[in-house]
């Protein structure tokens, strides 16, 4: 071209190379604004300041938490929703993430705060039924929309001017100009993003309901957990009433915290004696024992069960269900080896009943107990709990928290404990500790023998 198309004039251009990546250098960009700032431009009046941290948020000081007034959901959150805060809880379809979402919501709204509840796969009347089951379809803080679009969600909360935004769930918002259909990784991360800026900006808190895989995760990107500040697993068997709520991320509390909840035909029940059904009057049994553990700050007792069975001798098998199975191996070789019980062609079973995932040392003992009653037909007295941890070695080791488990143990109906040996332990009063050192002491506060069994042979794999 040798003429210019702007003036006219001919043998005016000039050739000039450029290189169609230096425009989307980011890196470019940070190093001329840094630039920039050194010869004197001033920073945009709202941009954020460093300064000392004894003066960071010295003068709002710390934001009130929102309590739902469900005891165990606060809980965990460790003592309610923090404005701002974002929130992200998973869980198999169907176990009630959507109930106990819309029972703190409408919590809250009965205490006057006002909440949002944004569905993206039920509509405005599905939501009313279920709302009426709970029995919170009258309250005037709840807003309800159904709405799938972000542009519209961020718009009516900008209206509603809510405390709190119940989003259920996050897989199905989209943003408009994104090509990508809702559900994918880059719309998943693009609304996730916006999501929490807008709790941040606004101070309002957000809670978003996402969707599990067949392993149990959370699915998407596992930048879903990094950007919220507290994502809680909605945990439990439909098949069973209870539920428990844990926590595995939490920036403003404790991850070791656990709910209770119980479902009903009027929605989740709080649970919080913590005995998941147990009753400490029962008859004895062969192959159960009793065991304070600890999860966070409360004191649960829950009941180990064991089974034995014929085996094969060298595949033999090792079944644990909420029990470490590694540590259930190394019970059985400390049986095996230091109370003389023959185990290796014998099918072990073992199992926390309840739902509770027990991974403490505590319960060592308990379940070293549910094992060899199981094998040799024993039980332990009635209203009797075990306490302690097993060494490789035969003894038995002391644990923490233990008279806060001994308070729990007595105030559920246990009249009797049997710990490692402590000094200096002070049991409630009329409660009794029987101290062992060993393996073998434990086997003898075992009940009597029953009568004997025939021989068996062990059965051979071919």
């Amino acid at each position: 071209m040798g003429k210019c198309p702007d003036c006219g004039t001919w043998d005016s251009l000039e050739a000039h190379t450029t290189d169609p990546g230096a425009e989307k250098d980011r890196q470019k960009g940070i190093v001329e604004a840094w630039q920039a700032l050194a010869e004197g431009d001033a920073a945009p009046p709202d941009a954020p300041v460093a300064r000392p941290i004894a003066e960071a948020g010295a003068a709002e000081g710390p934001a009130p938490r929102l309590r739902t007034g469900i005891g165990e959901f606060d809980r965990v959150l460790g003592g309610g929703v923090v404005p701002g805060s974002a929130l992200l809880i998973g869980g198999e379809p169907g176990i009630g993430k959507s109930t106990l979402l819309l029972q703190a919501a409408g919590a809250l709204a009965r205490a006057g705060t006002r909440v949002l509840y944004a569905s993206s796969e039920e509509s405005a009347e599905q939501i009313r039924l279920r709302a009426q089951r709970l029995g919170v379809e009258s309250l005037a803080e709840l807003f309800v929309l159904a709405d799938t679009n972000l542009a519209r969600l961020v718009e009516q909360c900008r209206r509603v001017k809510p405390a709190l935004v119940v989003i259920d769930s996050v897989q199905m918002i989209y943003k408009g100009d994104l090509e990508a259909p809702p559900g994918s990784l880059t719309q998943l991360r693009r609304c996730a993003s916006d999501l929490v800026f807008l709790a941040k900006a606004s101070g309002m808190a957000v809670a978003l309901v996402g969707h599990v895989t067949k392993d149990g995760q959370l699915a998407g990107p596992r930048l879903l957990e990094h950007l919220v500040d507290a994502v809680l697993y909605f945990e439990g068997d439909r098949s069973h009433a209870h539920r428990i709520v844990r926590a595995v991320k939490n920036r403003y509390g404790t991850t070791l915290e656990i709910g209770l909840f119980e479902m009903s035909g009027e929605g989740l029940k709080e649970v919080p004696e913590g005995v998941m059904g147990m009753d400490a009057h029962a008859e004895p049994r062969p192959g159960t024992a009793h065991c304070p553990v600890m999860h966070g700050s409360r004191c649960l007792l829950v009941e180990l069960q064991a089974l034995t069975a014929t085996g094969f001798l060298g595949a033999a098998k090792r079944k644990s269900s909420g029990l470490d199975p590694n540590r259930l191996a190394m019970l059985i070789a400390v049986l095996e080896q230091h109370a003389g019980m023959r185990l290796a062609d014998r099918d072990i079973f073992a199992s926390a009943v309840g739902g509770v995932r027990v991974v403490e040392p505590a319960a060592d003992l308990a379940l070293l107990a549910a094992v060899a009653g199981a094998e040799t037909r024993r039980a332990l007295p009635a209203q009797t709990c075990l306490i302690g941890e097993v060494g490789l070695a035969g003894e038995v080791r002391p644990v923490g928290h233990l008279e806060q488990r001994l308070r729990e143990a007595a105030r559920l109906g246990y009249e009797r404990a049997i710990i490692p040996k402590t000094k200096g332990a002070r049991p409630p009063r009329g409660f009794a500790l029987v101290q062992v050192e060993s393996v073998q002491g434990l086997l003898e506060e075992l009940g009597p023998a029953p009568k004997a069994r025939p021989a068996r042979s062990p059965r051979v794999a071919e």
